[in-house]
């Protein structure tokens, strides 16, 4: 396999990746399967979310609101609502909204125009959030809560006393942590066995996930179970059919592009996952199991809410495949080592561009004996062209004879025509793989190179990395040893170095990066293979 041929491969290749991407975006064939067995589960529930015996909603759906109060660390400020506990806005402060903006980025929000909130509560026979009823109404001291200098966590606790009996909602927020600890303490002084049990639930306003045909993001919920490491279920999904999955442990999540909010229950308990639809707002969310509290005494049930970004490291840590929600698909066995090479030379440059440059010289250190074996293969096969042309006349139609005598030559020149197709069948993955780590990695959103790229997660705001991207393809074409004979196969490959110019227009200027530094990395080795070559007394070029 020659060069161009090469180059039209990769062509085949990405196009089929791109449209892969997007029919994804669209329709999960897996889906499918677990959305019968779900319908068949939901027969007999109603189209409200599930509870303790599947007959009452979660949760109060009133919409008035009590005061707020805020809840600051050094990496995170919370806006709670007194009436229910609810977190109703999250600001990273670490995090800007916009590339050079002094605003940080606001992940949960209630501004009107999107609902995205995150509720907890208890509801059950003694609970005091049940539907129906007025959500509790908690007090504080204060209005405003702030981590102090030297202080390594705040803690943060909500009152609410009905008929004699004492709940407390209390919020820890730990210093350089978006992993808060949501904890009820319920005392029971009362001569009665008191029966609640807790959920989490995360509202957001129905959307279509975002981005371009080059650069898709996801907006949707996502769930873990003992059944289920990680699975997204969209939106769509949810207005199609209600999840409703019995589990140890698990979570639910809502992610959106480089951010994730989900609520972590207690992970040795048995809970619930359920989602709903009402009212153009999906719900997703867990149901812990009923807890009894008997008389005079008192009894914590645990929770964990994470809003914050897809930081890998520290998502493992929190739960179980919780870091799976850094998403890279297929691929994910050659994006984690990448990402890990990716992160280690980062630390030694301090500049994310630079580290794409030395990952791609690390990869094509390692791809060069395949390299170099293709180049050969190919300059061998430009030596018995003539042989084959001559064979080509001699047995005319006869494609059976041919192709055995074409074999026997092949082997007794030691030549392998397949030589050329190895290298090219592991870049693409590795290109794949380099894809959805800028796609989902955090670390890149917002990460300078130098001059006009500003943000490496982002396309070229000039389209100049693109254009020397194409140029660098054009010249690869150019250097081929063996020139392409058919007219039809000429325009293909003359218009390839445009068409993927077209398609890294949108792609994130570190990707491009990576693909312009390993074209010129390969013009370099062709270049210095060839002359060896050679030296050797193998013809690279039409004489």
């Amino acid at each position: 396999m020659n060069s161009n041929r090469s180059l039209l491969t990769m062509g085949l290749m990405l196009v089929s990746f791109l449209i892969f991407t997007q029919w994804q975006q669209d329709f999960d064939p897996n889906v499918q399967a677990q959305k019968q067995a779900q319908t068949q589960q939901l027969t007999s529930q109603s189209g409200d979310a599930p509870s303790a015996s599947n007959a009452t909603s979660p949760i109060s759906e009133q919409s008035a609101k009590g005061k707020t109060i805020t809840l600051e660390s050094d990496v995170l400020r919370l806006t709670v609502d007194t009436l229910g506990g609810d977190v109703v806005d999250s600001d990273l402060l670490k995090y800007n909204a916009q590339l050079d903006s002094n605003t940080p980025f606001e992940l949960l929000r209630d501004d009107g125009k999107t609902l995205y909130v995150a509720q907890s509560g208890l509801v059950g026979k003694n609970g005091i959030d049940n539907n129906g009823a007025p959500r509790a109404q908690y007090q504080t001291t204060t209005d405003s809560f702030k981590l102090a200098d030297g202080q390594d966590e705040l803690v943060v606790p909500l009152t609410f006393e009905k008929e004699g009996v004492t709940y407390r909602k209390i919020f820890t927020l730990k210093r350089g942590s978006y992993n808060v600890a949501v904890n009820f303490v319920v005392n029971n002084p009362t001569a009665e066995t008191l029966e609640v049990q807790p959920y989490g639930q995360i509202k957001h306003t129905l959307v279509e996930s975002a981005g371009n045909f080059a650069m898709p993001t996801y907006t949707g919920g996502a769930y873990s179970s003992s059944e289920t490491n990680y699975k997204k279920y969209s939106f769509d999904d949810m207005a199609k059919a209600n999840l409703s999955i019995d589990t140890k442990a698990g979570w639910a999540a809502v992610l959106q592009h480089y951010f994730v909010s989900a609520w972590i229950p207690n992970q040795d308990a048995d809970n619930n996952l359920y989602t709903r639809t009402k009212d153009n707002v999906a719900t997703i969310g867990y149901r812990g199991p009923t807890t009894q509290i008997a008389p005079n005494s008192e009894v914590t049930l645990t929770s964990h809410l994470w809003t914050g970004p897809k930081d890998q490291k520290a998502m493992a840590e929190v739960a179980n495949h919780f870091d799976l929600t850094v998403d890279y698909g297929w691929a994910w066995f050659i994006a984690k080592p990448l990402f890990w090479l990716l992160t280690f030379i980062q630390s030694i440059v301090t500049n994310w561009g630079l580290a794409i440059i030395g990952v791609t010289i690390v990869v094509k250190t390692i791809l060069y004996p395949l390299t170099k074996a293709q180049y050969t293969s190919m300059a061998k096969m430009r030596m018995l062209q003539p042989k084959i042309t001559e064979m080509r006349e001699r047995f005319g139609d006869d494609r059976q004879r041919m192709s055995q005598e074409m074999m026997k030559l092949y082997k007794e020149e030691k030549v392998n025509p397949m030589g050329g197709c190895l290298p090219i069948l592991l870049q693409m993955p590795i290109f794949i793989a380099l894809y959805w780590t800028f796609m989902e990695a955090v670390e890149l959103r917002h990460a300078p190179f130098f001059g006009w790229i500003q943000d490496l997660s982002a396309q070229d705001p000039y389209y100049i990395f693109p254009l020397l991207m194409g140029a660098s393809m054009f010249l690869l074409q150019k250097m081929s040893p063996t020139p392409v004979a058919d007219p039809v196969q000429q325009k293909v490959m003359t218009f390839m170095p445009v068409l993927f110019t077209v398609f890294f227009l949108w792609f994130p200027s570190g990707l491009v990066l990576y693909w312009l530094t390993s074209n010129c990395i390969t013009i370099v080795q062709q270049w210095l293979i060839y002359r060896n070559l050679e030296k050797k007394g193998l013809h690279t070029r039409k004489k």
